[in-house]
This record gives structure tokens, C-alpha cells and sequence, in this order.
């Protein structure tokens, strides 16, 4: 069974915090004991994941094969997709950011002498569905009844009821999105921005061809707005039962694939990126009881 927050939609406040340890058993113990990380608690949905790489070592079995960590930049054509790949993240979701912080605060205090916090951000929805371009975001989201299929490693694999997460960070060029157009950024994304309905002709370089997912593989997004209005951008959520595809889309975007750079990368720019191996319920259950540090209490 899957952590419930990955696919509990509605939320409207949100923080990821992603924790660099010097004892990682010691935190995926931490982190799997924490009281109902698979549900929610106090109203607030979390959901944990591990640096492949440190997840594997610990419980080779309860993860597939070939899953590494964010480790190298992205280099593409005139674009560099930052590798920032930390040891584990923690997605707070719920429905009032009060709660968010003081759940957030009592994780960290119980972690201390664990794992300390590398990367702190804080998100909410903008006008219900869209990001901070305007337009609206997930339109080729899967349905919730058809997105385990495309995010959870199959049933009979290792690492079942898990998902590769891809998390990234990127900052919006506000005035140069801003001087656009509406015509002109419709031509950068690929879609009306009225009603998200995909453009006939759409250019090459748009965001919808350089991110095809009948041609990359389906994800699914979970991407929220963060910032200020002086400094903002979108967090981009993305899981798949394998990481290839969420791969594929970035170098894609990068103009490494067979089409040219995605024409929003000229307007959007990742400052992180990290990728997570997600467990399952039970799979953080056995981690729990196997290492056997005293649970984070969140109360």
C-alpha cells in the first residue's frame, strides 16, 4: 500500500524538507517511526523518501534495480539542471499552513543528532489549479483512479507499492514572462491559457512537445507554486514507477532528446534537483521495527 499523501489532492499548504545526515540508517529509522507517516496526522498528510542510493543499501530488496540519486548536473543545450541531491525528504501536506509549521518544527526537533534541514520550502495553490505562468498545470495529470498504475512499482517487483520521486525547485523570470503576450506565451507553453486546450499547431520547443508524455511516459504531478511576489516560481512533484521516464523528461527539456530545448526553460530556471525512492507503507513499517530507534513524536 502507498503513502496516502502522494495522491491526496486538495491540500492547500504544503512544505518539503529535504535532510543531509551523517547517520543514515539512523534516519530512515527516524523518519519510518514517525506516527503515521503513510496517512495523515493532526490533519496533516506526510510523506517520506530516501536518497535511492541510501534506501537501497539499507533494504536492497525493497527497491528496484538502476534507481540513483540526482548526483551530476544536467548539461543541455545553453542549460544546466543543478543536482542538489540531499538524503531525504519529508512532503507536509494539509489544509492550513499553522499546522503545517508546527508539525514541520516538532519533525525537526525530534530528528536533532539525525539529520539536519538542507532545504526548506513552502507551497499553495494559485487560483485552484494553476501555476505562477498563469496557465492552468497538470492537464495530462492521470486520474486518481489511473494514476497508481503510472506512479507505483508494480505488485510482484522490489520496491512495490514505492515511487520514484523527482523534486525540483524552479525560479520564474517574472518581467520577461510578464512582457510576453498572451499569443506569445500560448506559443511557449502550447496551450490556450483560457482552457488549457492544446494548440493545433503548436511549436516544436513548446512545453507540451519538449514534455510529451505519450512519447516520454506517463508521471504523475503533484507540482504546487512557492515564493513571494518579488521571487517565486513552481515546485515541481513529479513520481513514476520508473525513474527513466521522469529522466527522459528532463533531458527532453534540455534539447538532448530528439527536439529542441523546451521554450519555457527561457523563462523558468531549476535551482535544485533530488530524486527519492518513496516506500511503501509497509516497507517503512519493517524499516521501523527493524532499526528500532524510539518514535518522533510530532504531539
Amino acid at each position: 500500500m502507498p503513502q496516502g499523501g502522494i495522491f491526496a489532492l486538495g491540500t492547500s499548504s504544503h512544505a518539503y524538507l529535504e535532510f543531509d545526515s551523517g547517520d543514515g540508517r539512523g534516519l530512515i529509522a527516524a523518519l519510518s517511526s514517525l506516527r503515521e507517516p503513510r496517512t495523515t496526522m493532526g490533519g496533516v498528510n506526510l510523506v517520506a523518501g530516501f536518497r535511492p542510493e541510501l534506501w537501497s543499501v539499507s533494504f536492497p530488496d525493497e527497491i528496484p534495480a538502476g534507481i540513483g540519486g540526482f548526483n551530476e548536473d544536467l548539461v543541455g543545450d545553453d542549460i544546466v539542471m543543478p543536482a542538489t541531491q540531499h538524503d531525504a525528504v519529508l512532503w507536509l501536506s494539509g489544509s492550513a499552513y499553522d499546522v503545517i509549521f508546527d508539525v514541520a518544527r516538532a519533525v525537526i526537533a525530534g530528528l536533532k543528532g539525525l539529520g539536519t534541514v538542507a532545504e526548506e520550502t513552502s507551497s499553495w495553490p494559485y487560483q485552484h489549479d494553476r501555476d505562477l505562468t498563469g496557465f492552468i498545470d497538470g492537464t495530462e495529470n492521470p486520474t486518481l483512479i489511473e494514476a497508481p498504475e503510472v506512479a507505483l512499482v508494480p505488485e510482484g517487483t522490489p520496491g512495490a507499492g514505492g515511487t520514484v520521486l523527482l523534486l525540483q525547485k524552479w525560479v520564474h523570470d517574472a518581467a520577461a514572462w510578464e512582457s510576453l503576450s498572451v499569443g506569445e506565451q500560448e506559443r511557449v507553453i502550447g496551450r490556450a491559457k483560457s482552457d488549457s486546450e492544446e494548440l493545433d499547431d503548436k511549436a516544436d520547443d513548446s512545453h507540451v512537445a519538449a514534455s510529451d508524455q505519450d512519447r516520454l511516459g506517463k508521471i504523475f504531478r503533484r507540482n504546487m507554486p512557492y515564493g513571494t511576489v518579488t521571487d517565486h516560481g513552481t515546485m515541481f512533484v513529479g513520481f513514476s514507477a520508473e525513474q527513466r521516464t521522469l529522466h527522459a523528461m528532463l533531458e527532453s527539456m534540455a534539447g538532448l532528446g530528439d527536439g529542441p530545448r523546451d521554450a519555457l526553460t527561457r523563462f523558468t530556471r531549476a535551482l535544485t534537483g533530488a530524486y527519492y525512492f518513496v516506500p511503501s507503507n509497509e516497507a517503512l513499517r519493517r524499516a521501523g521495527e527493524a532499526m528500532a530507534l524510539p518514535a518522533v513524536t510530532t504531539a
